[in-house]
């Protein structure tokens, strides 16, 4: 969401204190988003399901979570373009949920998989590209890895109960939202990490070239030698 695969290697060069206020920026949607995947997946595992109501329902999920990428900024402008084109696919992804005729647990299932596998792979990427500047990095981690299997699981079994397909849907919002919400709070404080973790990789650089000024320092003036009659 804030940091693509392809930002790992150079991500300490890129980072700069603007980027960070950018990503901080994003901090309320991040929050907002988290409260409500929260409450939906106590929601999931509250009601008394129908096929076509969850549909509905997961098909108005994928509608929200595409709107908060398309909205969410990055690190840079092509983290940005790729918000946009997730976006899109989780609005067209959860458009086409809502207006298919009587969906089915296959059908949900499909879509469902699909988006938890490509939201994990995102995840676990984003991780590791944020974990030099993000404490709650693992968290991020653990989300993806959590939504990779929770995708083949339910890919691997489309013709599944109503009840298995809640049970992803429902751990899967839960999770998340937990996260999101974590990752909001702490969003906050972007700027500030980074300024203190560039101050200490700038005081790091500074100790050796301080040392080695004081071992080189010149000598006071010296006293003639008496005169030798």
């Amino acid at each position: 969401m804030f940091f693509a695969p392809g930002t790992l290697p150079n991500f300490a060069h890129k980072l700069s204190r603007d980027a960070a206020q950018r990503i901080a920026s994003n901090a309320w949607v991040l929050l907002l988003n988290g409260l409500l995947l929260f409450v939906a997946g106590v929601l999931i595992f509250t009601i008394d399901w129908s096929v076509r109501s969850l549909a509905t329902f997961i098909g108005a999920l994928f509608i929200f979570e595409g709107i908060s990428f398309a909205m969410t900024t990055g690190i840079d402008q092509n983290v940005r373009r790729a918000n946009v084109v997730t976006g899109l696919l989780s609005i067209a992804a959860g458009i086409a949920i809502i207006v298919w005729p009587a969906p089915g647990i296959v059908a949900v299932a499909v879509f469902l998989g699909a988006w938890l596998i490509v939201l994990g792979t995102l995840a676990i990427s984003s991780a590791f590209a944020a974990r030099r500047f993000m404490s709650s990095w693992w968290m991020l981690l653990i989300v993806g890895l959590l939504e990779v299997p929770l995708g083949v699981l339910a890919l691997a079994n489309p013709g599944a109960t109503l009840a298995a397909l809640v049970t992803v849907g429902g751990i899967w919002a839960v999770a998340v939202g937990v996260m999101r919400i974590t990752m909001a709070l702490e969003l906050r404080h972007l700027p500030e990490i980074v300024d203190h973790e560039f101050a200490q990789q700038a005081g790091s650089t500074a100790s050796p070239a301080s040392n080695g000024a004081s071992a080189t320092a010149k000598p006071g003036p010296r006293h003639p030698a008496p005169a030798v009659s």
